[in-house]
């Protein structure tokens, strides 16, 4: 095949060095420059060589975003409009075009793309560790010389093959042909075989269209970021499915039907099966998905006896994905939503026919623990590990606590204090008695104890080696889910920080105020020094795969071929650790601000967050600033001034205290890699044909295409507003007009009024 090659320099003049004079060590650029002259009469390739140390111990994730940056607002606006067009005519016609030039490959890249170019020949940096050493991989391909414009063949940049492999200093044509890479971004491909070392190898492969024909699924916890989108992507690629039934809360006057309505016509997660189905959803909907009343908190899920007779003869599956996602919440709420709840779950899969659980957990559950984090279910296990700990008695001394807390609330000692509290208001009326009077200390009481129980709930975590209450909340429900199922076709799935999906529904959906919005947020403001373990992994897992690996695992608990434990994590698969998370993060706030105009973008452009120890967090971020604030508040007392000057800035500066701290165990301490290997058996197990619908795979994906075109525009489309306080964008208005209930269906009664549902 002959090698037709298009040169840049037929478009534009640009050469290797501007890349690096604009954007990489101004000064050593210089220098370079001054000299390049005189290294380029001597020797073309040394030149070369020496123009690119400059950018030794530069990120390969930098370098990538800068080319690009480089190429959009230098570069693409100077291509001349006719070399553009001749040589789009030429790849349209199916010629084998390969661009050459002796600029980087990050650069060119996003030329090639743009020209509709699948290859091309450029020099390469080489990286260790992703960060480039400074020397250029082999070949070196060097400029043509000064003549080159004059002697080259053709005005269209074409060459021949061996002419160019002359002018380029190569060997031969072989050499040139082994030059030429591909112009498009390589995802990794990870791949690695299955071994079975327990010999408990399944031959029988799995089929999820077969296994979830038909069935009937219960789903606790749609409202939520996870079962919403499972919901969703259920709907879409399963139809065939039997019945999905939703357990949702009554929310005083608001019944579940009417909460499940709104959510179908206001988020955005049901966008793609609007555009499916249309007028039909309502359809569609009617067959396949019925609402009933309850509450996972109450004995017997909340259901009236009628409807919980008819879910526990026909369901095949129970899918528990609710829960409380706040740190450290009152005690009372974890506790009832977190543990209370799943074991309420359990003993209703109990008394069900034929019913197997999927229950919803996190890999933080592991707590203050370093290393290999396998899955295994370990019951009684505390991070701490203390040999005397019993989750049970646990989980009833909590309870006691709580009960003892509620009991101390009401005593004479605490009473007369919250008295006092409500008669040293500031507000308070100076003759406030009577009802007024205990009207503010029952508020105040209401305040005292979930203060009292959120502050206990939280200490006791900590001493048994968790972060915080919710991990203790959901560790504990593992434990009792291990003791009280055992017999029980259960698998417990642990996700780790699940954040924007990549394919499902759509391609970048984010929702609420979740694990890593808040950090990602600071990271785009002045905010630059994050205190945070570079080496330790960030186990970021989009939705859409953790909604993969439940339907995979949903298939296997049918099927009764299913672990007793799954962990969907990325940290052992595709680790990205802290030091590149913050870098990409910093990356792509750095994408948008440069897209916009005005000083303030131009100012955040230049604040990159970088990982520090937390020594120098404390020295010179935060609690530094705040003590200089604080000293100058108290110079300043003594003015007569109606507001401290800088009590704002003290306040702004307290709560980004309590953020790092909060965070601090997720991005500092606790070195955690999670094996996900359980769910690999599945998707390795998978019939041939539903590979690419239904297989899980986070080996492939591309943290820094994830990171900067997806995942920060994500969270700055749909959270960044809530952070601010900003509406989110305006949609159009919806409605669904739901189908009624088709003659000879059997309903469940919802748990209120016992009004027949019309979704089915």
């Amino acid at each position: 095949m002959e090698l037709t090659t298009v040169r840049p320099v037929a478009f534009f003049t640009w050469n290797a060095q501007t890349f690096a004079e604009r954007w990489m060590r101004r000064g050593s650029v210089l220098l370079t420059a001054l000299l390049r002259p005189f290294l380029y009469a001597a020797h073309r390739g040394f030149s070369t060589r020496m123009a690119h140390i400059v950018l030794r111990g530069v990120s390969r994730d930098r370098l990538d975003l800068l080319g690009e940056e480089y190429f959009q607002y230098e570069l693409q606006p100077y291509l001349k409009a006719d070399g553009v067009r001749l040589l789009k005519e030429l790849v349209d016609s199916g010629g084998q075009v390969v661009l050459v030039s002796q600029g980087l490959e990050q650069v060119m890249k996003p030329l090639a793309r743009h020209l509709g170019v699948h290859w091309l020949i450029a020099n390469r940096l080489e990286f260790r560790d992703g960060i480039a050493t400074g020397r250029l991989l082999d070949p070196v391909i060097r400029p043509r010389g000064f003549f080159a414009r004059i002697t080259g063949s053709g005005a269209d940049g074409r060459r021949d093959a061996a002419w160019l492999a002359l002018d380029l200093g190569l060997h031969s044509t072989g050499a040139l042909h082994a030059a030429v890479i591909p112009a498009a971004r390589q995802a990794p491909m990870k791949e690695r075989p299955i071994v079975h070392f327990d010999h408990h190898r399944q031959t029988r492969p799995l089929s999820v269209r077969r296994a979830l024909k038909g069935r009937k699924i219960l789903l606790i916890g749609v409202t939520g970021f996870i079962g919403k989108v499972w919901l969703a992507n259920t709907l879409t690629d399963l139809p065939e499915i039997g019945k999905i039934y939703l357990l949702i809360r009554r929310q005083k006057s608001n019944p579940a039907e009417r909460r499940f309505e709104k959510m179908v016509e206001e988020s955005p997660v049901f966008d793609p099966l609007f555009e499916r189905y249309g007028v039909r959803l309502g359809n569609f909907l009617g067959e396949r998905v019925e609402v009933v009343e309850g509450d996972v908190t109450q004995p017997g899920l909340g259901l009236q006896p009628e409807a919980a007779e008819i879910l526990r003869r026909d369901l095949d599956l129970v899918i528990n994905s609710s829960g409380l996602t706040d740190f450290n919440p009152d005690l009372r709420d974890a506790l009832a939503t977190n543990v209370d709840a799943a074991v309420n779950v359990l003993e209703f899969v109990r008394q069900s026919d034929h019913a197997g659980l999927l229950h919803l957990s996190t890999c933080y559950v592991a707590g203050a623990r370093d290393g290999r984090v396998s899955e295994r279910l370990r019951p009684n296990y505390h991070p701490a590990a203390g040999k005397d700990f019993d989750a049970e008695q646990e989980w009833r001394r909590l309870h006691q606590l709580i009960a003892d807390a509620e009991a101390l609330a009401e005593s004479a000692a605490v009473t007369d204090e919250l008295r006092q509290q409500a008669l040293a208001k500031e507000h308070a009326a100076k003759d406030l008695h009577g009802a007024s009077l205990e009207n503010q200390i029952r508020k105040n009481r209401v305040r005292w104890l979930k203060n009292y129980l959120t502050e206990a709930g939280s200490k006791r975590a900590q001493e048994l080696g968790w972060p915080n209450t919710y991990t203790l909340s959901k560790s504990l429900a593992e434990s009792l889910i291990a003791r009280f199922g055992t017999a029980l076709p259960v698998a417990i799935v642990r996700p780790a920080i699940v954040e924007t999906s990549i394919e499902k529904p759509f391609l970048g959906w984010n929702e609420g105020i979740n694990t890593s919005a808040s950090l990602s947020y600071l990271l785009g403001t002045y905010f630059r020094q994050l205190p945070s373990n570079e080496s330790k992994r960030l186990d970021i897992i989009p939705v859409d795969s953790v909604c993969q690996g439940m339907t995979l695992i949903a298939a296997a608990v049918i099927e009764r071929r299913h672990d007793a434990m799954y962990q969907l994590a990325t940290s052992v698969t595709n680790p990205c650790d802290m030091g590149r998370s913050i870098e990409l993060t910093s990356l792509a706030h750095r994408k948008h601000y440069r897209a916009q105009e005005g000083l303030e973008f131009w100012l955040r452009l230049k604040f990159d967050a970088i990982a520090v120890s937390k020594e120098r967090y404390q020295r010179m971020s935060a609690p530094a600033q705040k003590a200089i604030v604080k000293s100058i508040q108290r110079i300043m007392s003594p003015l007569p001034l109606r507001k401290p000057p800088l009590a704002k800035v003290e306040r702004s500066l307290e709560r980004l205290e309590k953020l790092i701290q909060l965070f601090e165990p997720f991005i500092l301490l606790n070195e955690h890699d999670f094996v996900a290997d359980n769910v690999e058996k599945l998707s390795y197990a998978l019939v041939p044909e539903e590979r690419g619908q239904f297989g899980y795979d986070t080996r492939s994906i591309d943290w820094w295409d994830y990171w900067i075109n997806i995942h920060i525009p994500a969270l700055r489309r749909w959270t960044y507003p809530l952070i601010e306080g900003r509406p989110l964008e305006a949609r159009p208005a919806r409605s669904v007009q739901l189908s009624p209930a088709q003659e000879g269906d059997e309903t469940v009664k919802t748990g209120t009024n016992g009004a027949t549902w019309r979704y089915s």
